[in-house]
């Protein structure tokens, strides 16, 4: 989750509405703002979409009703990033995966730093072009240059099982 600032409560009130489409936004205030309300917390969970709320205590009482607002934000088949790809495999059979899952070198899975788990992308070699969809399950690469860690299977699919490691374009899906 992106940082949470403290930002004056009519502030937010029009971060919100900048954030909404015309169609969405009221046409005026139905009522003035509490007096309560001095402050408010700003959330920004994905470019365009502002949530503001009285407390941190409300925010998480919102963030735990509606589940993950990171997910589904984006469109499908939307690129999420480039970058250098790399695998792991049989020594990690078995453990724990950072989602709860254990780890399966044959599945078509993969580590990411940031996406939900569960997501679905879709994994393009640069280099010759072959794509796998994979589901994440783990986080991670933790090697600064590295942007997605996939399972051995899917590695193999792509072709770069022999390198180690390829530029790939990660799709959303």
């Amino acid at each position: 989750m992106r940082p949470v600032f403290p930002y004056p409560a009519r502030l937010a009130a029009l971060a919100v509405a900048f954030a909404l489409p015309a169609a969405a936004q009221p046409a005026a205030p139905a009522a003035p703002m509490p007096a309560a309300l001095d402050s408010a917390v700003v959330w920004a969970p994905a470019p365009g979409l502002v949530v503001a709320v009285a407390d941190s205590a409300a925010l998480v009482a919102f963030a735990a009703e509606v589940g993950d607002l990171g997910a589904g934000t984006e469109a499908a088949g939307v690129v999420v990033g480039e970058g250098r790809a790399s695998y792991y495999g049989e020594r990690f059979r078995g453990q724990r995966t950072a989602s709860g899952e254990r780890f399966d070198p044959d599945g078509l899975t993969a580590a990411h730093r940031t996406l939900p788990f569960g997501t679905r992308l879709r994994v393009t070699n640069l280099r010759t072009g072959q794509s796998v969809v994979v589901r994440v399950t783990d986080r991670g690469p933790f090697h600064g240059s590295r942007v997605i860690d996939l399972s051995k299977a899917a590695a193999r699919r792509i072709g770069m099982v022999r390198s180690g490691t390829a530029r790939v374009r990660i799709e959303r899906l």
